[in-house]
């Protein structure tokens, strides 16, 4: 009798069900695949294979790959008790000693003990004698182990003639100062203890032409312009750049680990929980929802302990890894990422009549023929599908109606759905499309907009402009389909006519390698500057995928070279010297402010444009009168491969819960006991009869990729399109 997993184990009749559902799975995804011009494989002779990808969250794991090359880990969480315990030790700490507080600590988790001052009278004159303040003997030792016992005095005679002499002007007041203080800890202690200990009457400079010699004057009297308000609305310090600077910088960045969450989802709540706007935190790239991700994060002036006591509250995610820096993060500062995936349920060719252990060897031997293959000739550096949306018209169709001027046909390609979705025994769709189907349906014949869920974000900017009344009562708006584009947010607009690139690139791409292949012939384009040393290589903005974005124009003159990259026509001569290769070739994205190959496959972007699967565009007329819609254009290698480090191999499980890599999480969890403990960690337990489960191959796969490459169209190439995303449950929401 088999045993039963948390996943049932399945019986023949379930496992062939299983099977054909994933054949047709794979005919539906090849035929999307073609609809958008992904027809061609770089070894079409090599044998691929049938698996289901993220079947569980963690058989996705994605690290980012710092500009430097690095692959991105989360290695450290500091503990939120680290930062109590820090403030405890600082409260009983002795009298001769300084506290070494972490780079995360700030002022507003430090001690503020009184002044134990005597009262001043309110009017004095300059030469009337003043009692000095007395300060507790814990701040005195404080300063004195900072600036020594005689500049701690001069500081203390400072602060009683700011407070004596409220009306005088801060040049006008004694500058002391300090020796060099050559430790960057003590320095920053010096700014942060002055400022807590005299109230911010005092403001400090580390000197510019003095390494490590500090400045203290009075500071602006509260009021006066320039003046400092030391708390912010939500309780944190907000310090001058002087102190910021001495940190590291006046950006904070962390390292973001998270499961099966949006990064944006993730920000937003830890906005929430700070007190600022999502839209502060600064990213290199979003990262898939499915799957566990680690990436680097900035934010502007905040400190690390508040970051870091967010842990607590942290479901699916967790924060460490932080550093101050001078510089925020851009869309796209990162070399790329690095993917660890594991395939499971995977069948080979004619596997059907062999036992496990044949299909295991078997499996070894085909995966390592079609890995070197990989490895070697790379693959098709083709848009994704989900470049083009998941609806029934693609994002490209709107795109192509944008471009034409059908802006009305754009809105109602945007506000479309299959009317098969609405059938009462269609259990085979998402929830999400249902809704979405039901809600415009009931929009179209009533304009009520409340049963459209609000993520639809497009659809219910469109509704809500077109269905817009007057003080007569009448819609004003319905047929200003261009007005009713501009509110949806311009990233958004930008994506249709981007997918509408992005469809013309893959068309041209599958038709190039079908007449040429990997040959590099007279005519074909290669960036200037990559290999003849010349003109400037810049790198590509990119959006919130971290993919290529080229942005209109903001007026009609052709950007310059620092805006774009360049590229050029091979001659003759060179395309036949061997100094280039097919991973040198790009082409172009259309627009007016590219060129086309000098040769057919420059000819064959007018003729496929200009088609009505094209969209009877003219690749050398992109400008339109709309900016947003004004197509610069740009440049994208057309082939890609993997990175260094690419791994690949078989494992046999049994278990469908069975987590097969561990994420970086789970690693520091695992040392983390083991020190703590002496133990070995825990593995996981072996069910009981297992030999009697149906045993399984999964494909361990582990490659680094380029920011603008999809590993979905790496994957295709390996599996031959074998790959399927695993469907739990129809029912279930996307």
């Amino acid at each position: 009798m088999a045993v039963k997993h948390e996943l049932e184990a399945e019986e023949p009749e379930s496992k062939r069900l299983r099977m054909d559902n994933v054949a047709q799975t794979i005919l539906s995804q090849d035929e999307q695949e073609k609809a958008v011009g992904i027809d061609a494989f770089v070894s079409a002779d090599k044998p691929g294979f049938t698996c289901i990808v993220k079947q569980r969250y963690t058989d996705f794991l994605v690290n980012e790959i710092l500009p430097n090359g690095t692959v991105l880990h989360l290695t450290e969480i500091p503990d939120p008790k680290d930062f109590q315990k820090n403030k405890t030790s600082k409260e009983k700490q002795p009298e001769n000693s300084v506290a070494e507080h972490p780079v995360a600590k700030s002022e507003d988790s430090a001690p503020k003990p009184k002044l134990e001052q005597t009262k001043i009278p309110e009017k004095t004159d300059e030469t009337a004698p003043v009692e000095i303040p007395e300060l507790s003997a814990e701040d005195t030792s404080i300063l004195e182990n900072i600036f020594g016992a005689s500049v701690t005095a001069a500081i203390i005679k400072l602060y009683v003639a700011v407070l004596t002499n409220p009306k005088k002007k801060p040049r006008d007041h004694a500058t002391i100062n300090s020796e060099v203080i050559s430790e960057k800890s003590q320095r920053t202690q010096a700014h942060v203890q002055v400022r807590r200990i005299f109230n911010s009457k005092l403001e400090t400079t580390t000197l510019q032409d003095q390494a490590g010699v500090i400045s203290v004057k009075a500071a602006p009297p509260k009021g006066a312009s320039g003046a400092r308000n030391n708390k912010n609305s939500d309780g944190s310090i907000s310090k001058g750049k002087v102190i910021w600077d001495e940190l590291g910088g006046e950006y904070l960045h962390f390292t973001l680990h998270k499961e099966n969450k949006d990064t944006m989802e993730v920000l937003v709540f830890m906005g929430t929980q700070l007190k600022i706007p999502a839209k502060n935190f600064q990213f290199a790239g979003t990262k898939d929802r499915r799957g566990v991700t680690v990436q680097r994060v900035a934010i502007f002036r905040v400190e690390a302990h508040r970051i870091a006591n967010l842990n607590k509250l942290a479901k699916g995610w967790r924060a460490g890894g932080f550093k101050y820096e001078k510089h925020g993060l851009e869309l796209g500062e990162l070399t790329g990422n690095e993917f660890t995936l594991t395939l499971r349920d995977c069948h080979f060719p004619n596997d059907q009549s062999l036992n496990i252990q044949a299909r295991f060897e078997q499996a070894k031997t085909l995966l390592h023929d079609a890995a070197e293959s990989f490895r070697a000739r790379g693959f098709l550096n083709y848009y994704g599908l989900q470049r083009f949306g998941s609806f029934s018209i693609g994002t490209h169709e709107v795109g192509m109606k944008m471009l034409k001027g059908d802006l009305g046909g754009a809105v109602d390609s945007i506000l479309s759905y299959s009317p098969t979705i609405l059938s009462e025994d269609n259990d085979k769709v998402p929830v999400d499309d249902v809704t979405r189907a039901r809600a415009i349906k009931i929009w179209r014949e009533t304009r009520e907009l409340s049963f459209l869920p609000k993520r639809f974000q497009a659809e219910t900017s469109i509704m809500q402009y077109l269905c817009k009344k007057g003080k007569t009562g009448t819609q004003i708006q319905e047929r200003d389909y261009q007005g009713a584009l501009m509110t949806i947010t311009r990233n958004l607009r930008l994506m249709y006519v981007h997918a509408y690139q992005s469809f013309v690139w893959n068309t041209i791409a599958t038709r190039r390698w079908a007449q040429f292949g990997d040959r590099v012939v007279e005519g074909d384009l290669v960036v200037i500057g990559e290999k003849d040393n010349v003109g400037k290589e810049v790198q590509d903005t990119v959006d919130a995928d971290g993919e290529p974005i080229f942005h209109p124009a903001d007026h009609d003159s052709a950007p310059t070279l620092d805006d774009f990259t360049r590229a050029r026509a091979l001659s003759k001569e060179e395309a036949e010297s061997g100094r280039f290769d097919v991973f040198d070739l790009v082409l172009p994205l259309p627009g007016f402010d590219v060129i086309y190959p000098a040769n057919e496959i420059g000819k064959l972007y007018e003729t496929f444009m200009a088609s009505p699967e094209g969209g009877g565009l003219d690749p050398h007329n992109m400008r339109r009168a709309w900016k947003d819609i004004s197509l610069s254009g740009g440049y994208r290698k057309i082939m890609s491969r993997p990175g260094k480090g690419f791994h690949a191999e078989v494992k046999l499980y049994s278990d469908d819960n069975e987590q097969l890599v561990q994420t970086d999480l789970e690693k520091l969890m695992a040392e983390k006991k083991d020190h703590t403990t002496g133990e070995a960690p825990e593995t996981a337990p072996i069910p009981v009869n297992v030999q009697e489960a149906e045993e399984k191959l999964a494909v361990i796969l582990k490659f680094q990729l380029g920011s603008s490459q999809y590993a979905t169209m790496a994957l295709r190439e390996l599996t031959k399109s074998g790959a399927v995303a695993y469907k739990p449950e129809f029912s279930a929401q996307r």
